[in-house]
């Protein structure tokens, strides 16, 4: 998809494929319209994953992935060791350390599953 004008027949050709969940994919776009695909995997009756947790918080089923708190306080440290000369290109790469699930029970239940207990036990939230 390149804009918000694909949607339509994207979401035509996966009904057509009969798909047995969804997996999306973050980027810009994606992003901006997360409701809107989170409204379509609930509506086709499909089990979702999302790498971002406001998915989850607009009634997607369940995200894993980098927890976006922690990435913008490190980011924070970066911008002060810049701000007090460093050079950037000096600074090491840094990658996520710290993961977070979040599971929506509502949805789980419009979707007629059951959430084990033990990846509830697992999940850093669970929204009810």
């Amino acid at each position: 998809m390149r804009g918000p004008g694909d949607f339509d027949g994207a979401f035509a050709a996966a009904r057509q494929q009969h798909p047995a969940a969804l997996i999306a994919v973050e980027d810009p776009l994606t992003i901006t319209y997360l409701k809107r695909i989170a409204d379509f995997a609930v509506a086709e009756q499909l089990p979702s994953l999302y790498g971002l947790r406001g998915y989850v918080e607009v009634g997607g089923l369940i995200s894993y992935g980098a927890n976006l708190d922690d990435l913008h306080r490190r980011a924070a440290g970066y911008v002060d060791k810049i701000l007090k000369g460093a050079t950037p290109a000096n600074l090491p790469v840094q990658q996520p350390t710290k993961f977070e699930m979040v599971i929506n029970l509502k949805t789980a239940k419009a979707l007629g599953l059951t959430v084990p207990p033990t990846l509830l036990a697992r999940a850093d939230e669970v929204i009810e």
